[in-house]
């Protein structure tokens, strides 16, 4: 069982890799900083962002549980496997090949400067569920830990472990402003701008990268 989690693991970091590096997940997180009320409205938005990620990882988890079973691993595993990483390679080159598009912040996510910790909350969890690309890695996290014969015990570590890795561009930045404080803003700023230049970029690697894995894992398993 141990051997099967940390294999699956590998699979799952990268994919979480593909959210944490998102500007749609690190430029929120930071806006809330610019709040009239930063510690409370960034806490109430961090909590809502990671059970958003660890509840819609939860529900593909339990669809693949439904057709196939937690503690074995069903025979439509590796077809899954390669649909999935075949979609993350041709999602992975259009993003190389738009890379130069020019980026920026969109006005309505400026205007969630003004927002307060319940609207924080729920913001985040809409943002989960609305933004193709953490749908979309939530789906194949979840599938592949459902199909992965984990066990129930195995399948829930690895889904509070995918939501952690996920979560982490948006709780180090809050949980450093509850330290630092307005010393932050400059540096915080300053990696908001670096994201929207350089994250098409990196997303695009991560994802043909990953692609190539999953696809490779998927043909063996046949």
């Amino acid at each position: 069982m141990t051997t099967g989690l940390g294999s699956e693991l590998t699979e799952l970091i990268p994919l979480a890799l593909v959210i944490t590096l998102s500007p749609l997940t690190i430029i929120p997180g930071i806006l809330m900083l610019h709040t009239p009320s930063p510690r409370p409205t960034s806490l109430a938005f961090l909590l809502g962002w990671a059970l958003g990620i660890g509840g819609l990882t939860a529900g593909f988890v339990l669809v693949s549980n439904a057709l196939g079973g937690l503690s074995t691993q069903p025979t439509w595993a590796p077809y899954v496997r390669i649909v999935i990483g075949a979609a993350l390679v041709v999602f992975g080159l259009y993003r190389w090949f738009t890379r130069n598009r020019s980026a920026h912040t969109p006005g309505w996510l400026t205007a969630m400067t003004s927002i307060g910790p319940g609207r924080a909350f729920v913001t985040a969890v809409v943002l989960v569920v609305i933004n193709p690309k953490v749908l979309f890695m939530c789906a194949a996290a979840g599938l592949a830990i459902g199909s992965a014969g984990l066990g129930t015990t195995g399948a829930w570590t690895a889904d509070a472990v995918f939501t952690a890795v996920a979560a982490s561009s948006v709780a180090l930045p809050v949980l450093a402003y509850l330290v630092a404080g307005e010393r932050l803003d400059e540096p915080l700023t300053k990696l908001k701008n670096w994201m929207e230049a350089q994250h098409a970029t990196l997303v695009a690697v991560i994802l043909v990268v990953l692609g190539l894995m999953v696809l490779y894992k998927g043909i063996h398993s046949l």
